[in-house]
């Protein structure tokens, strides 16, 4: 347990801020009281107090609202934070709660691959209407860069991860201008900024997006030793292992109940000019084996473009990972990564529980699985499952 003067600090920060929110969920019972928490909270409280404090005055007269706006925005952009530890040691939860906090309009709160995305899916809009005659900017980024700025000053990244070149490749340009325009960033991570991007290819032409960021965003540690998600785990039967006709049969069964009622069939979702194919589909419900979902060329990118179709993912016929499956491994993150940040269940058989999956820990994935790991064990809690269904209601 924390000393007192953990929490005394609070009429240092912002009233209301991160730290009284933390302190009231620890007093509610929610959590258990962790000073490296306690630390981090009140990060978040200083740059939610500098974000308050570049807010425009208010119009008390004609001549304070001339000043106000003539005010250069860019000349007192708060420095951001990147915060990175282990897997299930509270960085999202923190974050959450400042995003909620910040008094701000234009923010924006994402799963970093889901936003890449959507900066992919700019960029090609616009190259399509340079090539339409639409427009006569040759290069993409500045506009688009211009459009996100428009949207969301402030973003908050969970699980800053760059795995795909075609990010990594572009994001020093893309954050250029970001910064330039007077982007704060915000984002967690499992590894520090060294680590980013290790042993990817071409992984010269990513460094400068490094040292960009330490320009413009504090880099900080939680890493409280404690796992919180395993505490979670209720060993509910929506994880299957090892394979064979036993776990066959219990995947068999919960497809049964989860689609009861609806037509079972293939289906396809139209995506970028081509079709992902769902072998089987019902409702809200899709199946997959492994090899339809991670032995096929597919992205982060397609992963979302399924769990806007369907919520409930079963996947059949896990193998062991290791360096033999590299590819397959990486997707298999990104594929863990976009159902967790969805609330999407998962129902799947492997040859082993989530821990024993990764047979061996290199590279970049090694740090990675850790997390998938975690994420696989929370997908299979009673209050994943309890906030699934609540989300469902709601739709």
């Amino acid at each position: 347990m924390p000393m007192k003067q953990d929490w005394d600090k609070v009429s240092a920060y912002p009233e209301h801020g991160v730290t009284d929110k933390l302190k009231a969920k620890v007093a509610a019972g929610e959590m258990q009281a962790d000073p490296l928490q306690a630390a981090m909270a009140q990060r978040f409280d200083v740059l939610l107090h500098a974000i308050q404090a570049q807010r425009p005055a208010r119009k008390s007269s004609a001549l304070g609202w001339l000043f106000a706006a003539r005010k250069p925005e860019k000349s007192a952009v708060p420095r951001g934070l990147y915060i990175h530890g282990g897997v299930g040691r509270g960085k999202t939860m923190l974050m959450d709660l400042f995003f909620s906090l910040v008094p701000i309009k234009r923010k924006r709160r994402a799963h970093f691959h889901e936003f890449m995305a959507d900066v992919h899916d700019r960029i090609h809009q616009h190259r399509q209407k340079l090539k339409n005659g639409e427009t006569k900017q040759a290069d993409p980024v500045p506009p688009v860069a211009e459009a996100l700025i428009a949207e969301a000053r402030l973003l908050c990244f969970d699980e800053f991860s760059v795995t795909d070149i075609a990010d990594a490749m572009i994001l020093s340009r893309l954050f250029s201008e970001l910064f330039a325009r007077g982007c704060i960033l915000v984002a967690t991570s499992n590894v520090e900024p060294d680590n980013l991007y290790k042993d990817g290819l071409n992984r010269g032409l990513f460094l400068p997006f490094v040292d960009l960021l330490k320009k413009h965003v504090d880099i900080v540690a939680l890493d409280s030793g404690t796992d919180y998600r395993l505490e979670k785990d209720e060993g509910l039967p929506v994880f299957r292992h090892p394979l064979g006709a036993e776990a066959d049969q219990a995947m068999d069964r919960a497809w049964t109940r989860e689609t009861a009622g609806n037509e079972v069939k293939p289906a396809t979702i139209g995506f970028r000019g081509r079709e992902i194919a769902v072998p089987a589909a019902a409702g809200r419900a899709a199946r997959f084996a492994f090899a339809d979902l991670c032995e096929k060329p597919l992205g982060a990118a397609d992963y979302l473009a399924v769990l806007k179709r369907y919520d409930t993912i079963f996947v059949d016929h896990i193998p062991f990972l290791g360096p033999d499956r590299r590819n397959e491994t990486k997707r298999f993150i990104n594929l863990v990564d976009t159902i967790y940040d969805h609330g999407a269940r998962l129902f799947a058989s492997a040859a082993a529980a989530p821990e024993s999956l990764l047979v061996a820990k290199k590279g970049t994935e090694g740090f990675e699985f850790d997390r998938t790991v975690s994420r696989l064990i929370e997908i299979r809690s009673v209050e994943y499952a309890e906030n699934h269904r609540r989300n469902a209601v709601e739709l």
